[in-house]
């Protein structure tokens, strides 16, 4: 099971970051291909996005810096935009890992998010971190939350949510890549404990196959996304996630 870990891995590198949902895409590949015991578990899940989590340190680790030191206001909109998030991951984390781990929820929020972000292409602005005002931050904070719900890509809708707020793609894209940080550490640090404490209930050695692979594949891929949003818009990703949908949904239907 070691090769399937890896591969996990690098979805989840891939994934994370460009706006597809990673989520999803951790859920149906074990469903599809049969692959269960650990490789299916919310517990194996984050444990893939702390290898994420640390390419997203490592990347941005002289902004952090900046953040502690010179650029406290935005570290302020980074405190505001992550309550929303959360406060709806401590109130709904049973739902979240149990209930909505299903391919229909899947298929309804790649499609609807899939359009919040063909509208938001519509929209955008020349505004940059420096611009940003507690009411964006809030605003993107909310949409955080709602990336709890498997499908919906925690990127995608908030640097959808960034665009109608007036932001620039890059920085509506950095800003998403930052918000993150406090609460998929939080999570992973949560889980991390819960895993530690029973440590003969899991492969610990597949976790850390997949948490390398996610974390090296993760860094790069934050490094080409940031180049692309400065290029290009989120169309490319919406198709795909309105093909995804589709496979889903003729899967089902076969």
């Amino acid at each position: 099971m070691l090769f399937e870990a890896v591969v996990l891995g690098v979805v989840q590198g891939l994934t994370e970051f460009i706006p597809v949902s990673s989520t999803a895409h951790l859920i149906l590949l074990p469903h599809f291909f049969g692959w269960g015991g650990d490789l299916d578990t919310l517990s194996y899940d984050v444990a893939l996005h702390g290898g994420t989590f640390l390419a997203l340190l490592l990347y941005f680790r002289r902004q952090w810096v900046r953040l502690l030191t010179v650029q406290r206001r935005l570290l302020v909109m980074i405190a505001i935009g992550t309550v929303p998030a959360g406060v709806a991951g401590l109130l709904f984390e049973d739902i979240v890992s149990t209930t909505l781990r299903s391919p229909l929820v899947i298929v309804v929020s790649l499609v609807s998010v899939g359009v919040l972000m063909l509208l938001a292409e519509r929209g955008g602005g020349f505004k940059g971190l420096p611009e940003l005002e507690a009411g964006d931050a809030l605003s993107i904070g909310i949409a955080q939350a709602l990336a709890l719900i498997p499908g919906v890509s925690r990127s995608g809708i908030t640097i959808s949510a960034g665009l109608y707020r007036g932001m620039e793609r890059e920085s509506a894209a950095r800003f998403s890549f930052l918000l993150s940080m406090p609460v998929v550490g939080g999570a992973v640090v949560l889980e991390g404990m819960r895993v530690l404490r029973h440590p003969l209930e899991h492969d610990l050695t597949l976790f850390a196959a997949g948490f390398a692979a996610s974390a090296a594949t993760g860094f790069f891929t934050i490094k080409l996304l940031l180049w692309f949003f400065r290029r290009f818009s989120l169309r490319t990703f919406v198709y795909y996630r309105f093909a995804l949908a589709g496979i889903i949904v003729i899967s089902y239907l076969l």
